[in-house]
């Protein structure tokens, strides 16, 4: 591919004003639509309905969107632990085995493997609702900062 062709899909401009989205407006647009089927401690079971908006050229769910559903899904599977915060980041590890098409029903199970004082370890898993097919597995490990007390 042409050098200028790789930058113009680089630095494609969007139909909105990127600095006039709502606040967190990325999240909500991976997010819309999640529904949570069942919460205990230490797990989260979620189901999604593969909308449009998050395919890919291929016509299937974006691995962007899902690495977002990772981060953030474990995210609150800190809170399903017990913590008090989700910290930062650290590590994120996904495979993928599968592909979910739109309209698609797929399930998503979150579980805190460790939730300690200073770090967090967190597993998900991504099936397809109808046959229980795993489309994608990942890890998310969490550095769990303390609050600043300034």
């Amino acid at each position: 591919m042409e050098l200028e062709k790789v930058k113009g899909y680089l630095e494609n401009p969007a139909t909105v004003e990127g600095d006039k989205l709502p606040l967190r407006f990325f999240e909500r647009l991976i997010m819309h639509g999640l529904r949570v089927d069942l919460i205990e401690t230490n797990r989260i079971l979620c189901s999604f309905k593969v909308t449009p908006r998050l395919l890919n050229d291929g016509n299937y769910l974006h691995s962007g969107a899902t690495a977002t559903l990772v981060d953030l899904v474990t995210s609150a599977a800190v809170y399903a632990a017990g913590g008090s915060f989700t910290g930062t980041s650290v590590e994120i590890s996904i495979a993928f085995m599968d592909v979910a098409y739109a309209d698609e029903e797929i399930e998503i199970e979150a579980q805190a493997l460790h939730v300690g004082k200073a770090v967090a370890v967190l597993s998900i898993e991504f099936r397809k609702k109808s046959t229980g097919k795993i489309i994608a597995q990942g890890r998310h490990t969490k550095y769990l900062h303390l609050p600043s007390k300034i």
